[in-house]
């Protein structure tokens, strides 16, 4: 079985030491296949949400240092009672009229800029990809596409093919990879024209081969490859997209609504206006829907030739939740919160760092940070161990976070926009005394 960067960095692969829970697993694999992974040496059985805290089936509260699909916090209160209230009263597709998908849309675009004017729905981020593929395709006439090198965009084929990091043969014929801007490992001021080089390569590598060049692909934080929020990168790159014809597209699964701190979208924090912005998971805070935004212009040759319809896509139920995400963000100025909570836990990682020669870089913006686990400092060498014992260690004491990066080292710490100052200290202090168990 091949290894998936993504899905088996931490994954559970042993015995559990509670008969219970060992039963669970067992039924769980018999129905469901040996495809799904679950987090941990020891998994969690969750039974209840709240803010970001989650419960197990003992009533043992959990710090949701992790989740980012519920990002305005673990059953809001707002959010559940809109999508109630839509349930009880509607639920169908976009091919009848309902002012609830047309009100969002307009809410929606107007936190984008101006020449980012329309708006499709779908269920998932990989759907949201995969619909953006096609459109890149029909407006460039060609096939190419860059990603970076441990990037992860989804699970339908289209968008496995563009996904390095689920590992095996996934990768297709009409894909190039180009390395993550490491700020940790490229010296200062090279980032962003190393970055734009590589992308420039791969244009001409696919070229070359027939291909053409259709589009750039890109996570504006970098999640899946280790977490690199310097904003000086995408730039420069952006000119090298449009000179070859091609398109940008800006992954927002994982940046997107207020995640960052300094901006509502990632792609803002560049200082780039992307050709087409994906949308997914945090959108309605646990209720399935994704979106394609896009300028008009590269959308039209698309929307000419193909009717587009997804059953579940842009839904009342679904549209009532995503409003509701969004009054959410502004009334509790959850962005605002994200980057003063987010520089609180990186200044105090930075104070652990001191103490603690097993933490390299210290790195993220907003509430998104990754923390380099590394065996030697002066080298920066990986310890895809060593972040993997962290990880299992902390989800013992009832902390709960994952790893990231090609090398598995990156401990990814992404809670929902709500974790407070005192989670901060929770965090931070069961982190201490896990470190003080190794060093």
């Amino acid at each position: 079985m091949s290894f998936s960067n993504i899905m088996d960095s931490n994954s559970y692969t042993g015995e559990h030491d509670d008969p219970a829970t060992e039963t669970l697993i067992t039924a769980r694999e018999r129905v469901l296949g040996p495809s799904y992974r679950l987090f941990y040496e020891r998994p969690v059985h969750l039974v209840r949400g709240q803010g970001s805290y989650l419960f197990d089936a003992e009533g043992n509260r959990y710090l949701d240092a992790y989740n980012n699909v519920a990002s305005v916090g673990h059953c809001h209160s707002h959010v559940v009672d809109a999508v109630t209230r839509q349930m009880s009263t509607l639920n169908t597709h976009t091919r009848y009229l309902h002012e609830g998908i047309v009100g969002y849309s307009e809410r929606l675009l107007a936190t984008m800029p101006d020449s980012i004017d329309q708006v499709m729905y779908a269920c998932t981020g990989s759907e949201a990809n995969d619909l953006a593929l096609r459109v890149a395709q029909m407006y460039t006439g060609q096939k190419g596409i860059i990603v970076t090198s441990d990037a992860y965009h989804g699970n339908t084929a289209a968008v496995t093919a563009i996904s390095p990091s689920l590992g095996g043969n996934s990768l297709g014929p009409h894909v190039r990879t180009v390395p993550a801007p490491d700020s940790y490992r490229t010296p200062p001021g090279q980032l962003a024209d190393r970055f734009a080089a590589e992308v420039s390569r791969a244009i001409d590598e696919l070229c070359s081969a027939g291909y053409g060049f259709s589009c750039l692909v890109v996570d504006t934080i970098f999640s899946s490859d280790g977490i690199y929020p310097d904003a000086s990168v995408l730039e420069p790159t952006a000119e090298v997209v449009r000179k070859a014809g091609g398109v940008l597209i800006a992954d927002e699964v994982q940046p997107g609504f207020g995640r960052t701190g300094d901006a509502m979208w990632g792609f803002l924090r560049h200082g780039v206006v992307p050709d087409m912005v994906t949308l997914g998971k945090p959108m309605a805070n646990g209720i399935p829907v994704s979106a394609l935004a896009a300028t008009s212009e590269v959308l039209t040759a698309f929307s000419q030739d193909v009717p587009y319809f997804n059953t579940f896509g842009g839904n009342p139920v679904s549209m009532a939740a995503a409003s509701a995400v969004l009054d959410v963000i502004e009334d509790e100025k959850l962005q605002l919160h994200a980057a003063e909570v987010g520089a609180l836990l990186r200044t105090e990682l930075r104070s652990l760092a001191s103490r603690h020669v097993r933490l390299g870089d210290i790195r993220g913006t907003g509430l998104y940070t990754g923390v380099e686990v590394v065996a030697d400092p002066a080298a920066r060498t990986p310890d895809r161990a060593g972040a993997l014992h962290i990880v299992n260690e902390l989800r013992n004491r009832r902390v709960l976070i994952s790893v990231c990066g090609q090398d598995g080292n990156v401990l990814k710490v992404r809670p929902p926009l709500v974790f407070s100052r005192s989670d901060v200290d929770w965090f931070c202090t069961e982190l201490d005394d896990v470190l003080k168990g190794i060093d």
